[in-house]
Parts: structure tokens; C-alpha cells; sequence
């Protein structure tokens, strides 16, 4: 295959405001250094050849590399053939768009994102076919970060009617450190131009999860609550947080979504003071990593999404030294991480492996790109 173009895309932490973003609400996220991807050049047959990294890609650091063969006819209708069906769904999405398709393409794509792990694998998967098929037909709008995201959720949520929000598009489109504010239908990304200090450390708890399932029983529950109180005027969380008399408006639900409401509430009001301690000059990771743990506890006891093991890493990492960390992605199982000082993380990491979880200190990376 000719050295063709190579293009790349990102995955996330979110640092604060999980399962927030499909509430219309605000997350803080930060793009890191696990990349997904893909090299593509023409063909002239009006074929789509995929060559991938396999399903065995499901542990941080797994160095097996074996990739499988995925091949769609793009002159025949394109029809979905299963309910993520994500390599026809982007083609499709591009030529609604008006990208023209028609010749055919071979692309290798390979990650080094764990799959099922709350680190967006499909998503960063999506957004780097669509930034390779952009540019190798020279699209417009492919240096568009806003374009070249919601494309992406188009084709990964919006084609198959998935609950899940716009976060993860944004935050691997834009890269760097964002903040992602979802209010009236629209998606307005803001750059924080912060250095944070100190060291990011993603562990995988080994244990994949069904995200389709953890969005559904943390979001449904929370829409309904919300339902139940708009007599009294509460149509959103936004409503909620700037009405007085909090307490009593959840004093008619009953525990289950009185609990979840809450959490989301409870959250909404700690993304608020992180993105405050964010915007100082004088603040401390202390700060930071209790702010962390406060959106974690909401999480665990709120919307029920944490799991033993994620506790057993988050305990033991706080034990040697970090000032805080919560689960990553929709929960359930997968990812979580930590803050902490510099010198404190070779200590940490070497605590949580012991414990037999692999783990990466991150930094902060750029978005999608073409790699030159």
C-alpha cells in the first residue's frame, strides 16, 4: 500500500460533568495521549477496505498486534447490518455531507485505546475515518473541529439512535483542555488555556462494560425525575440548581429518582466550582483532587456506576499519595484515573500494577490531525 495519508485522533478524560453532556448540560474534558489511527489512500473500485486492529485490543498497554479485514461495497445501497454498524454509518454521514465517496478507499487503522473501557474507542475510531476520508478527497470543512465532530456524532449516535451525548466528538476534535457547555440544543466549546500541574493516572480496572446499558439507567432516571417536577416550574438541571428551596422540589420524588436527580444536581454544582479554581492563578492540587472525589462519590452512590474494583484502584492510589480521581466514561466498569503531584506517581503506578491493573501516566494532547 503507497504511504497514502495518515491522520490521528485522541481520547479523553473527562474531568468533570460525566453524564452531563446528554442533559444539555457542561463538561470539563481534556484530550490525552492515547491515539487512534488511520492511513488511507484512493482505490478506484468503489470498495471500502478496512484493515483494523482486532477485538483482543481490550487491555491498557496491549502491544498484541492483529488486525482483521472489514470490506464494504460502496456502489451497493448501504444498508446497516447490525445496530453499530459504524464503517457504512460514516460513509453515509459523509455523502449527506457532500463528500464524494464513490471511488473507494483502503485504510489501516490501529489504537492504542483500550476497546469497552470508557475512552471512547468507537468514537476516536469514527472520527479518524472521517478526518482520513476528509482529507483524502480534500472536503471542505475538514480542518473544522466543529464540523469534523458533529459529523462524528451523527454517524456514531444520532444514525442508530444511542443515548449518549456530544463530549467525546468535541473533545477529540478540539484536543486540549475544553469546556463543553450543551445548553439550548447547541454545543459552544471554549479552550481553557490551563497547564495543570502535577501528573494524570489512567488504570484499567480489566473489567469491560455495556455502555448502552449504564447511559440508559443513569439518564433515564434523571429525565424522568426531571418530568415529575416541571408543575413547580423545573423543566432541566439548570432549573433546578438556580431555584431555591432545592430540597423540597426532590422531596417529591421517590428515593430512586430523588437520588439520581440529585447527583446530577450535586455535579453540575461541582463542574461550576472546578471550572472557577480552573480560571486562578492561585490554586492547589489539593483543590483539584477533592473537587474529583466529590463528583466520584456522586457517581458511585448517585448513579450507581462505579464497581469494587474501581474502589480497590481509587483507594489504593489514594492511599500512596494522589489527591483525588474518579471513573472515566460512562462506568460500570473500565477506566478510572487519578491526580496527583509529580513525584508522587511512580509510587502510585507501581501500588495499582501491583494489584495487577495496568496502568499510563497521560499528558495533555492535541485533536485530530494529520500526522506530518
Amino acid at each position: 500500500m503507497p504511504q497514502g495519508i495518515t491522520v490521528s485522533t485522541p481520547s479523553r478524560l473527562c474531568l468533570f460533568g460525566e453524564h452531563l453532556d446528554y442533559l444539555g448540560l457542561e463538561v470539563v474534558a481534556m484530550a490525552i495521549d492515547l491515539r487512534f489511527y488511520a492511513r488511507v489512500h484512493r482505490r478506484q473500485d468503489g470498495l471500502l477496505r478496512v484493515h483494523i486492529r482486532d477485538s483482543n485490543l481490550k487491555e491498557l498497554g496491549n502491544t498484541q498486534v492483529r488486525y482483521v479485514e472489514k470490506l464494504v461495497d460502496i456502489n451497493e445501497e448501504l444498508v446497516y447490518t447490525n445496530s453499530r454498524d459504524y464503517f457504512k454509518s460514516s460513509l453515509r454521514t459523509l455523502a449527506r455531507y457532500g463528500v464524494d465517496i464513490r471511488s473507494g478507499f483502503d485504510v489501516v487503522m490501529d489504537s492504542q485505546i483500550p476497546i469497552g473501557k470508557g475512552m471512547c474507542s468507537s468514537t476516536t475510531m469514527i472520527m479518524a475515518l472521517l478526518k482520513a476520508l476528509m482529507e483524502c478527497t480534500q472536503a471542505d470543512g475538514r480542518d473544522d473541529p466543529d464540523v469534523l465532530a458533529e459529523l462524528g456524532f451523527r454517524a456514531e449516535v444520532e444514525e442508530f439512535g444511542e443515548p449518549g451525548g456530544r463530549m467525546d466528538h468535541y473533545t477529540s476534535a478540539y484536543g486540549g483542555l475544553v469546556h463543553l457547555d450543551f445548553g439550548g440544543g447547541i454545543t459552544t466549546p471554549r479552550r481553557l488555556c490551563r497547564h495543570i500541574p502535577g501528573r494524570f493516572i489512567l488504570f484499567d480496572s480489566l473489567t469491560s462494560k455495556d455502555t448502552l446499558s449504564v447511559l440508559s439507567s443513569a439518564k433515564e432516571p434523571v429525565l424522568a425525575g426531571l418530568a415529575q417536577l416541571k408543575p413547580r416550574g423545573i423543566h432541566s438541571i439548570r432549573d433546578l440548581a438556580a431555584q431555591p428551596g432545592q430540597a423540597e422540589h426532590l422531596a417529591m420524588l421517590d428515593e430512586l429518582h430523588r437520588r439520581k436527580v440529585r447527583a446530577a444536581a450535586d455535579n453540575y454544582a461541582i463542574l461550576h466550582r472546578a471550572l472557577a479554581l480552573l480560571e486562578r492563578d492561585d490554586w492547589n492540587g489539593d483543590e483539584l483532587g477533592t473537587l474529583l472525589n466529590c463528583h466520584h462519590a456522586n457517581l458511585r452512590d448517585g448513579l450507581g456506576i462505579s464497581t469494587p474494583v474501581i474502589e480497590e484502584i481509587l483507594s489504593t492510589a489514594l492511599a500512596h499519595g494522589a489527591y483525588g480521581g474518579k471513573i472515566n466514561g460512562s462506568g460500570g466498569g473500565g477506566c478510572c484515573f487519578v491526580y496527583c503531584a509529580a513525584e508522587k506517581a511512580d509510587d502510585i503506578l507501581r501500588a495499582v500494577q501491583a494489584l495487577g491493573y495496568p496502568g499510563r501516566v497521560l499528558r495533555m494532547d492535541e485533536g485530530t490531525r494529520v500526522e506530518r
